[in-house]
């Protein structure tokens, strides 16, 4: 099973939130032996899904944790250096955006984790933005979602 997570970059009450990330992903995952999560790296909602998913990871059986990043100019493979030193990450994929401009680099990115996830873990709160287009772009794709803004 593949799990992308596409949330909000700003979030402001997080109390519950990591609760409920916790909570979504014990479910979905009872019957399943591997699973890879898509993360994206950005943003408050992108750390909050990796930091849970870190805790998590002794207690769940053959999954991985894959961070999906949109650049790989220079100082962004530095970055990505250090996070993979520091165990952050079980591994880093550059989906094909070469032709991608900057601007939209993260929306594409998004798009491809949709494409190959079979569950998208998302909170979206409002009805504008990267994370909305993103969610708006996984029910034209008819996936399976789950909003934790709607719990």
């Amino acid at each position: 099973m593949i799990i992308a997570f596409v949330g909000h970059g700003f979030l402001y009450n997080t109390d519950n939130l990591v609760a409920q990330i916790e909570k979504t992903i014990n479910e979905c995952l009872r019957n399943e032996e591997a699973v890879q999560f898509l993360c994206g790296g950005y943003g408050d909602f992108d750390e909050l899904c990796a930091c849970t998913l870190r805790k998590m990871k002794n207690c769940i059986p053959s999954c991985e944790l894959i961070l999906v990043t949109p650049y790989i100019d220079l100082s962004r493979q530095e970055r990505l250096q250090c996070l993979m030193d520091a165990r952050l990450y079980d591994a880093v994929v550059y989906p094909p955006l070469e032709r991608v401009p900057y601007k939209y680099a993260i929306i594409k990115r998004n798009e491809w984790m949709i494409d190959k996830a079979d569950l998208i873990i998302t909170y979206v709160k409002h009805s504008y933005g990267g994370a909305y287009k993103s969610l708006v772009y996984a029910k034209r794709k008819k996936k399976r979602i789950i909003n934790l803004a709607e719990l």
